[in-house]
């Protein structure tokens, strides 16, 4: 091959590289992702439902915990730190998942939207039973509750303010993402009613739970926490809580004990065994069951439907 045929063969394919380079710029997104769409990285289930559901099709979302897995302790994989310097919009709750949150604070710039920026976390005792002189749950001194999601109104001030930031992203389809976050708005208001009437009129009003992960439903709803773990669910609790919790269970009587779909219930089981109650499920909602064919209407829905046969509700 001459000098002046591989001098060409050379020109040509750095031209190649070039065009392809500025055909991946060109996108405004992910390498790969669909120029067309917004492409959203959602850090755990809920913030991926009203992204799916405000940004309809115009987005693309990727849920960075993966179904069955308990999203507090989720590590990411280069692959998923790529996808989160490589999004356009990143939706996260900071203070929850400290692998995002360090993820966004070296990657995210002003591509991160804080939904804590919106709704400003309650304290963790917030829905709790506590009596005069009992000492907060030691792990949750000072902490705050993340999880704003199981209060429906909470959630859909989220998705209003979602669509604003989803139309800065992307102002052709801004009137969309009003419609969308407004549709959501008006399922989650719905919700709330069904909340609000079915748990009106109950004999009891006390849930304890595996996991104080119930504070804003029971803010919203009138109803008072017994959390036996405290916000983290993977931490064991210590013989006083157990017996405080043990305690509680037996003075309002409580027929259920709470567990979670994503964590063991052996802890609620103890519990129940020794008050001489039944366990059940109360899910809340950090990320759906594998193989799930629920979403977060739905499961808010199963959860109303225990919490009306524990509380005896008429």
């Amino acid at each position: 091959m001459s000098n002046r045929t591989t001098f060409r063969v050379l020109a040509a394919a750095t031209t190649l590289l070039a065009l392809g380079a500025a055909a991946g710029c060109s996108t405004g997104g992910a390498a790969g992702a669909d120029p067309q769409r917004v492409d959203v990285v959602a850090a755990f289930y809920p913030l991926q439902f009203i992204a799916e559901r405000v940004g309809g099709d115009a987005v693309r979302v990727t849920n960075l915990a993966k179904p069955g897995a308990e999203p507090h302790d989720l590590e990411l994989n280069p692959s998923q730190v790529g996808q989160v310097s490589e999004a356009e919009l990143i939706v996260y709750l900071k203070g929850f998942q400290p692998a995002v949150d360090d993820a966004v604070a070296q990657n995210g710039g002003d591509r991160a939207f804080d939904v804590t920026s919106v709704q400003p976390l309650l304290d963790a005792s917030a829905g709790g039973h506590n009596h005069e002189g009992e000492e907060e749950n030691a792990e949750d001194s000072g902490a705050k509750d993340p999880h704003v999601w199981l209060d429906p109104t909470r959630l859909a001030g989220i998705g209003d303010q979602l669509a604003q930031r989803l139309g800065k992203a992307d102002p052709d389809h801004a009137a969309d993402y009003t419609a969308g976050a407004a549709a959501l708005r008006a399922d989650l208001t719905a919700l709330d009613g069904e909340f609000r009437h079915g748990l009106a009129t109950c004999q009891r009003r006390e849930i304890v739970t595996s996991h104080a992960a119930f504070g804003y439903l029971a803010d919203r709803y009138q109803l008072d926490q017994v959390g036996i773990t405290g916000l983290s669910p993977d931490v064991e609790p210590s013989p006083q809580r157990l017996a405080h919790a043990i305690e509680e269970a037996k003075e309002h009587q409580a027929t259920t004990i709470f567990f979670e779909t994503l964590v063991s219930p052996k802890v609620a089981e103890t519990i129940a065994g020794q008050v001489g109650a039944k366990t059940a499920v109360l899910d809340p909602i950090e990320g759906l069951a594998a193989g799930s064919n629920g979403d977060y209407l739905s499961v808010m829905r199963t959860n109303l439907q225990t919490l009306q046969t524990a509380l005896s509700c008429s």
